[in-house]
């Protein structure tokens, strides 16, 4: 009952991802109603400056968020915004600047679930299914294991196997999987985590104003 009311500003990265916003979010967040902004044109720059070897994403893209973040708060007076897509997630500070004088709190949906897999060390397998959200994914794991004062070991789909503690699929579509495979420890032996799960539950603690939980 205490979330009634609330309202989500989803900022992502093509207009295709809100069905996923919508689904992941209404399992997590029920009561919480979710507006969202963003199209095509975010991810067809962002593939074109990766293609070009150019800084990915492209400050164009950074600024568009802001602007989007900006228009959530002026046009439906969220209460949160959530940055949900993972190529993007190096637009989560400048998105935080330009909301913390309106007092608007942001949520970048991979920073959990990265913090989870930091927490509970051993090596960490990433798997990306797009070819820039590589780099933002590794950057922002090696930023919160710094940020944490932890050491970490991780391994792209490539690398070898063995000794896999944990598993991170780095886009919110890949969310999916766990609905076909929902207890992976079970059934492979090892720890999946997905942005759709831990992000969503983020913006739940955010919006109740409660403490980040410990990872099991």
């Amino acid at each position: 009952p205490r979330l009634h009311g609330k309202k989500l500003g989803v900022v992502n990265g093509s207009s295709w991802v809100s069905l996923w916003s919508t689904y992941f979010g209404s399992r997590i967040i029920p009561e919480v109603q979710i507006i969202q902004t963003g199209n095509e044109a975010v991810q067809l720059n962002f593939m074109d400056a990766h293609r070009r070897h150019a800084p990915c994403p492209p400050q164009s893209n950074i600024d568009l968020f802001v602007r989007h973040a900006k228009d959530l708060v002026e046009l439906s007076n969220v209460d949160a915004i959530l940055v949900s897509c993972s190529t993007m997630n190096r637009s989560a500070g400048a998105v935080r600047d330009a909301m913390a004088p309106l007092g608007v709190p942001v949520v970048q949906i991979d920073e959990a679930m990265m913090e989870e897999a930091v927490r509970r060390g051993g090596k960490i397998l990433v798997i990306a299914t797009h070819g820039p959200t590589v780099k933002s994914t590794q950057d922002l794991l090696s930023e919160t294991a710094e940020r944490l004062s932890a050491e970490i070991n991780f391994v792209g789909a490539m690398g070898k196997p063995g000794g896999i503690q944990t598993v991170v699929l780095a886009q919110l579509s890949m969310t999916v999987f766990k609905l076909s495979s929902p207890d992976c420890e079970e059934q492979f032996g090892v720890r999946v985590l997905t942005s759709g799960e831990t992000g969503f539950a983020r913006v739940r603690e955010t919006l109740l104003g409660e403490p980040a939980r410990e990872p099991r």
